[in-house]
């Protein structure tokens, strides 16, 4: 019988969000009971998949839609990473959703409606077992941003979401040049059919594959944010509304993730002359990246272009991770991707509760304060021993855990992520790591320095030396999904082995993509379905 779990997490969101959109925006209490409901489900479904992935000797759950085989029909596919992945989006989505609950969703029309339409997206990209449905579901997944984005009107928003538009418009048709240019070359877009393809290609052939994975690739580079493909990035995250910004954390990773999947079982050791085709620009872009990255957090000023140049730096370290092509480095890349995800979600929920109340311009004119100096620091000052709020206290560890995170430093999962991507490469004998690793090691110790630096410096400006000194109202709902987060994040440094474990496992089987290969092919379709759904099953048989 079939696994119905693995259409849930796209099928719920999809049916609310329709359902959502004839209420009244003057019921934006019922909608967003009803977003997070169903992103509350979503997250109880994708724990379930984590459990059933996990399972030794389990292998991936594959979900024939419309009851074809997996040659001809739509193919859902939920292993280990995808998991993992669904199970990430709905803690950050659900984390979003109550933020938005105390006055963002009034910001505008269909808040809910595009976030559903949003976790739906990503969760079918996650699933889907084909290219051309991936892009069926990276539109949605876009569509839905452009609109979230815009979100909250004004003038940066809607400039910001001009070059957002423009640049994904323009990947999406290269996505549909590559995704022809495989589909001619290869007679199908199944993920695992098209495995074999490269393995099986003449040269001719060979040339049309690589060419249209390069074009899919380059669509992906840019989402995930490579350099010199990111320079839309900063604009538009910084100038999102906090629970967009929070949810648009992981949106970068889609890159990532189908760069990652592609990467290992497409191009696989098997893959013959296509073995690790696109890894060394990979690994260089990346290099790239967080280097390019490093320089705009220790420029920026405002903590919201801080968060989205951490946001670069966290896609280049996973990019270069891939781009070594060493399997033994990806179960630490994995952990990494999760921490730096939940970390920089809370950190985009958080800017805003601690800016708040704070004048435009704060952080230039404590600049100026800096560079030239502040009369009124001639006089005496008496205050001594300043009783520090409750909430300014609350919102300061917070600030400080998402620092420690962000800089990777002990005892927090940021830096467990990142030694086990560094011990990794180092391995037993230091003498055997190549220039290129090195310098990797060295970027990813540098770039967590100038972090520290840049999040102690906005630290000292915001409850040191406030020039405002002004109280911030936070309510509970707000603080809370924040908190959240955060103790997740503690929960995986406190569990470090089973979440190590679990990441290594899921390396382990990407590196084998037989395993996929054989769930896929190997599929068959339920008898005596055909008379409840109206169709006719097709074997791959005839």
């Amino acid at each position: 019988m079939p696994n119905h779990l693995v259409i849930l997490p796209i099928l719920l969101p999809l049916i609310a969000a329709a359902a959502m959109i004839p209420i009244s925006e003057r019921s934006r209490t019922l909608k967003g009971l009803i977003g997070v409901g169903t992103t509350f489900v979503v997250f109880l479904v994708s724990v379930l998949l984590v459990r059933q992935a996990a399972a030794e000797g389990t292998a991936p759950a594959v979900y024939l839609l419309g009851n074809w085989s997996s040659s001809f029909g739509i193919v859902l596919v939920a292993d280990r990473l995808s998991a993992l992945m669904l199970f990430l989006t709905s803690i950050l989505a659900l984390a979003a959703q109550v933020y938005g609950m105390a006055k963002w969703h009034t910001a505008g029309y269909h808040f809910h409606s595009l976030f559903l339409m949003l976790v739906a997206g990503l969760n079918g990209a996650y699933l889907t077992g084909d290219i051309f449905n991936l892009f069926v579901f990276f539109e949605m997944l876009l569509a839905a941003s452009y609109g979230l984005l815009l979100h909250g009107s004004g003038p940066q928003r809607v400039r910001a979401g001009l070059h957002y538009i423009a640049i994904n418009l323009a990947a999406s048709s290269l996505f549909l040049i590559g995704i022809a240019l495989l589909y001619g070359a290869a007679g199908t877009l199944n993920m695992a059919s098209l495995a074999l393809a490269f393995r099986e290609a003449d040269p001719a052939n060979r040339l049309l594959l690589e060419a249209g994975a390069a074009a899919i690739g380059i669509t992906f580079l840019v989402k995930a944010g490579m350099w010199p493909l990111c320079f839309w990035l900063p604009g538009a995250y910084s100038v999102a509304t906090p629970p967009a910004a929070a949810i648009f954390a992981v949106l970068s990773k889609v890159g990532i993730y189908i760069l990652l999947r592609l990467s290992l079982l497409v191009f696989g050791p098997a893959a013959g002359n296509s073995a690790g085709f696109g890894l060394t620009l990979i690994f260089y872009g990346g290099l790239a990246t967080i280097a390019f990255g490093m320089i705009g957090v220790l420029a920026s000023q405002a903590m919201g272009r801080l968060a989205s140049y951490c946001v670069l730096v966290s896609s280049g370290t996973l990019l270069a991770a891939i781009g070594l092509g060493k399997p033994e480095v990806v179960g630490g890349a994995l952990f990494y991707l999760v921490s730096s995800s939940l970390t920089l979600s809370a950190f985009f929920l958080l800017i805003e509760l601690v800016e708040r109340g704070r004048d435009a311009g704060a952080d230039v004119l404590a600049v100026t304060m800096e560079a030239y100096g502040d009369a009124e620091d001639d006089e005496v000052q008496e205050e001594v021993g300043v009783a520090i709020p409750a909430t300014v206290a609350v919102l300061g560890f917070c600030f400080s855990a998402c620092g420690i995170l962000i800089a990777g430093l002990p005892p927090l999962s940021g830096f467990l992520a990142k030694f086990a991507m560094l011990s990794s490469i180092l391995g037993p004998d230091a003498r055997a790591v190549t220039p290129a690793s090195w310098a990797f090691v060295a970027l990813v110790i540098i770039s967590g320095l100038a972090a520290m630096i840049a999040m102690s410096r906005a630290g000292i400006r915001t409850f040191w030396a406030s020039i405002e000194g002004t109280v911030p109202r936070v309510m509970v709902v707000e603080i809370m999904p924040v908190v959240m987060l955060l103790g997740i994040c503690v929960l995986f440094s406190i569990q470090a082995a089973a979440a190590v474990g679990y990441m290594d496992d899921t390396a382990r089987a990407l590196t084998d993509p037989d395993r996929y290969i054989n769930a896929v092919r190997g599929a068959v379709t339920v008898p005596g379905a055909e008379q409840i759904i109206g169709t006719k099953p097709v074997t791959d048989g005839g």
